[in-house]
């Protein structure tokens, strides 16, 4: 792929752009005079709108430009649902969740499950999300973002991962989660206006320079089985999107496992001024996420269309941009790509360096630890974790065909595990430590079991069904446990009334996402 002089300028100048707004922030208050709650928590002063954007920021990555476009051009609109179905999710977080994480102050999710529940269970998912994060999530977004800097540049995939790892510790590690959140805003504008640049040129070249309405439209006369998106048993790709199980089973564990319960996601809406602000936050998010099909999954349908030269379809985004994309708009396209990289990389460090700090290296390795020092301690665990996810991240991924959906299913044997723990810690008095244990502990192997007795089930039908074995576990353990004491446990969540209260603005908005999903799936049944 040729870059002109311009496209070079404009790449280089986002790259600049992006390490001096994270190195100015940074400066508002001198490192050393940094705390916990300002390197974590961004000083508890996120408006909305920054929530918003940093939401999307740090969730649109290479999982969804390469991952998802790989997935549009094999599967097609059905593919979308994991993000329609996330705005809705967005609304639910927003609504029951949030309220309840900001009334208990907390800044980790383990950190919750202590509260709740007990320190085992603590440090357990702690360990956990730590490992989650470095060899799964790290690891994805740095081999699919070098899969496309080596396509589209020529650079080796070696070289891309070093050069994407060097530019996020670049911007990030030093100003934490503030730093993370304000370049956030900024890397949403690029990926989604760069974003659509990419989309409507393939739409243009659908249509033979008839425009991207046109092109739409060809689209869905010349590949209309891609614009299912309930797709039928008849389908290839139904084992990864089960029908109508898609809307009423197991996406709804994925999904909540991830935007209510995740540490990387939730930390922003943490970092709120106020549960009102975090509420607008998530329904401005919810909106933005309505926008992601057309940016990542409509591409991946064109390129499909365009009888793309690809050997795999993870390939089907750099492809666009190394033929469609012209001279002079090049740099701003691949500036979306690597915004959205970059967001994420710097978002999961953050949160890796969150957990590990104040919920192992605090807790257990030393209590005693001052403010300064967890700040130098979280700074290091950010610059480890990058360095091991680069080190494994090609060995690890190099032979999967749609990591999307290698991501999806491997996540899935813990995400029903860790819904239950927090719904049922959230909303049942009942729940007892020892239950939720339990539940924790089960999780990964009932999975497996399920898995390897029921092979040709889809696995967001196995997540559905592990998701019910694991609630009647914690139910009737928990109903054991009460009945033999004699009581509930003390430490469950106090829910006051006018906990769930909002106001008009974020009723009207939720009201609308809804109608405007309800009509999507409608319309393309």
């Amino acid at each position: 792929m040729n870059f002109s002089t311009l496209d070079i300028v404009i790449f280089i100048g986002y790259c600049v752009l992006i390490i001096a707004v994270g190195i100015l922030v940074s400066r508002e208050k001198k490192g050393h005079d940094k705390n916990s709650t300002d390197y974590f928590l961004a000083s508890k002063s996120l408006p909305w709108w920054a929530i918003g954007a940093s939401l999307i920021a740090s969730n649109i990555s290479a999982e969804q430009f390469i991952g998802m476009s790989g997935s549009g051009f094999a599967v097609g609109l059905a593919i979308a649902s994991y993000e329609f179905m996330a705005a809705a999710t967005l609304i639910i977080v927003a609504k029951y969740f949030l309220p309840i994480y900001i009334k208990e102050n907390i800044y980790t999710m383990p950190q919750f499950l202590k509260l709740r529940y007990d320190d085992r269970i603590r440090t357990s998912l702690a360990i956990f999300w730590i490992m989650l994060y470095i060899f799964v999530n790290l690891t994805s977004v740095l081999y699919l973002s070098a899969l496309a800097l080596s396509v589209v540049l020529g650079f080796s995939t070696t070289e891309a991962i070093i050069a994407l790892a060097f530019v996020s510790v670049a911007y990030s590690i030093y100003g934490g989660l503030k730093a993370v959140a304000w370049t956030d805003v900024i890397q949403v504008v690029f990926l989604i206006l760069g974003g659509l640049i990419t989309t409507y040129l393939a739409l243009d070249a659908v249509s033979g320079g008839l425009g991207a309405w046109e092109g739409l439209g060809r689209l869905y006369r010349e590949a209309p089985d891609k614009f299912d998106m309930i797709l039928t048993e008849e389908n290839p790709f139904y084992k990864d999107l089960p029908g109508i199980t898609v809307l009423v089973g197991g996406m709804w564990i994925a999904n909540i496992s991830y935007w209510g319960f995740n540490q990387y996601i939730v930390q922003r809406a943490l970092a709120a001024k106020s549960v009102k602000e975090v509420q607008w936050g998530l329904a401005f998010a919810a909106f933005l996420k309505l926008l992601i099909p057309l940016v990542v999954v409509i591409p991946g349908i064109a390129a499909f269309v365009l009888n793309a030269e690809i050997s795999r379809y993870d390939e089907a985004y750099p492809w666009l941009l190394g033929n469609l994309v012209p001279t002079g708009i090049k740099g701003l396209a691949f500036a979306a790509l690597i915004a959205a990289a970059l967001s994420s990389l710097s978002s999961m460090m953050n949160s890796t360096a969150t957990i590990f700090t104040l919920d192992i290296y605090k807790s257990h390795l030393k209590p005693a630890a001052n403010e300064k020092e967890l700040v130098t301690v979280g700074r290091l665990v950010s610059l480890v974790s990058i360095i091991i996810a680069a080190v494994v991240a090609q060995p690890l991924l190099a032979g999967q065909e749609q990591v999307f959906q290698f991501i999806q299913k491997y996540t899935g044997y813990v995400s029903p595990g860790i819904v239950v723990l927090f719904i049922f810690g959230l909303f049942w008095k009942k729940t007892t430590s020892n239950a939720a244990l339990a539940a924790a502990i089960a999780s990964v192997p009932v999975s497996i079991l399920i898995d390897l007795s029921f092979p040709l089930m889809p696995f967001l039908d196995q997540m559905g069904l592990v998701f019910l074995l694991l609630s009647a576990l914690v139910i009737i353990y928990s109903l054991y446990e009460n009945k033999a004491k004699k009581r509930v446990p003390e430490n469950y969540v106090r829910l006051e009334k006018g906990m769930f209260a909002s106001n008009g603005i974020f009723n009207v908005a939720s009201t609308v996402i809804v109608m405007i999903i309800a009509a999507i799936y409608i319309i393309f049944w």
